[in-house]
């Protein structure tokens, strides 16, 4: 009886702690941000952008590959100094989204 019980105990644990980590993300349905599609042209900038971006090597949000052209995949990202799809800020602190550079494989981990 008492291993019973510590099994529903167990399960109930596990599904709570599993729900918390999926509401934990910050990406949106379709590889977004608050509306913002996560790839195409992109800018920098120091003021006022759409998103703010922390650079990380672990635990990222967001898997960013740095293309130079057909930016049409989630996080498949062209810097452009014009006409951007997304602005940026980079930050050290209180990101919006956590971005890891990657040579291959973008998107949500």
């Amino acid at each position: 009886m008492q291993s019973l019980i510590a099994r529903i105990g167990l399960a109930v644990l596990l599904v709570v702690s599993t729900a918390a980590l999926a509401g934990d993300s910050k990406m949106g349905a379709g590889c977004s941000y608050n509306g913002k599609w996560l790839y195409g042209k992109v800018q920098k900038v120091t003021a006022f952008a759409d998103i703010k971006v922390q650079l990380v090597t672990a635990f990222p949000d967001l898997k960013v590959q740095l293309v130079t052209a057909f930016p049409d995949a989630c996080g498949k990202w062209q810097y452009v100094t014009a006409f951007p799809d997304l602005t940026v800020e980079i930050v050290t602190a209180f990101p919006d989204v956590k971005v890891e550079i990657v040579t291959a494989f973008p998107g949500v981990p």
